[in-house]
């Protein structure tokens, strides 16, 4: 017909339009934001038969534990209620455009005081793995920290075999008295600090220490199942070779960058690294029990911890 208009009805053309943008629009603009409150807050704790008032995090010892997608936004109010001043790093994110975000105290911001708060505001940009979170100023860190759990983005898998479940495994240590007061003495006296009295798996020291057998990380698997463990060195200065004891284990990712997976009896992983490695647990073995270890080595002068941590498989 003479005149006749060829272009679709303008309902279909703002229905093309819209799912045009749709399209074109970045991927971050759909990122899930998650929200997290931590209070920092002194809590008793007791282990080795020695019981004190420490820093903690919603009075957990370690943890608690940030999850996440890759592509997510994190957003994490901190509120202090103790009198040392605080701050957060989280430990291996790359704080593209977000710089104020890291933690450092006096470097990329001022610490939070006594009353205060502060709210982390950033993206995981181009990251899968395990990471972690720690307090960044004296030696806080000794107790305040806990693992960041970075998934793939939804539909995306992992690449090697899924795992049954997935299990963080943190290295830490445990002192007897306050860790201030081991920093603030090796500072005014210019020697090295004293050692810990334990290493600990997810905060416990585990049987092979004095007074130590009911506080041990036990891991209760599944015969012929493969289990993702995300192990974590939260430990001030040492590092750590851990195995299982009768079991290899497959190592996928490292800093949350994924590797060439190979085998390995014993992995050494050094402060402040991550490694995720893949078990596959023995097909039969009833009742059976394996020892979880981990322990330092160490060539200088100084001295340190040559104590064993065990947790039980």
């Amino acid at each position: 017909m003479v005149g006749a208009s060829i272009l679709p009805p303008p309902t279909f053309r703002a229905l093309l339009f819209s799912f045009s943008i749709f399209c074109l629009l970045p991927e971050h603009v759909f990122a899930v934001t998650r929200h997290y409150k931590f209070d920092i807050k002194l809590q008793n704790v007791t282990r080795l038969c020695h019981s004190k008032s420490m820093v903690t995090v919603n009075g957990q010892f370690p943890w608690p534990r940030i999850v996440a997608r890759e592509g997510d936004n994190l957003f994490i109010k901190v509120v202090n209620h103790v009198q040392n001043n605080i701050s957060i790093h989280w430990h291996g994110i790359r704080q593209l455009r977000s710089g104020w975000a890291d933690g450092p105290a006096y470097i990329t911001q001022c610490p939070i005081q006594t009353g205060q708060s502060y709210v982390y505001n950033y993206t995981i940009v181009g990251q899968r793995g395990t990471l972690w979170w720690h307090a960044h100023i004296s030696w806080l860190r000794s107790t305040v920290y806990g693992p960041l759990i970075i998934l793939p983005k939804r539909g995306v898998q992992y690449p090697f075999a899924k795992p049954y479940k997935e299990v963080p495994i943190i290295f830490g240590e445990w002192f007897n008295v306050d860790p201030e007061a081991v920093i603030s003495q090796a500072l005014q006296t210019g020697e090295g600090p004293n050692v810990y009295d334990a290493y600990t798996i997810n905060g416990l020291p585990g049987l092979l220490y004095n007074c130590s057998a009911k506080d041990t990380f036990k891991l209760k698997v599944k015969p012929g199942k493969i289990y993702m463990l995300r192990l974590i060195n939260a430990a001030l200065n040492d590092e750590l070779f851990f195995s299982i004891a009768n079991h290899s284990v497959t190592i996928v990712d490292v800093d949350a960058v994924y590797v060439k997976p190979f085998d390995t009896e014993t992995l050494l992983i050094t402060p402040g690294q991550t490694t995720n490695v893949l078990l596959k647990t023995k097909p039969y073995f009833p009742n059976a029990t394996f020892f979880m270890t981990a322990r330092p080595y160490a060539t200088g002068q100084g001295t340190f911890d040559n104590s064993i941590v065990a947790a039980i498989l």
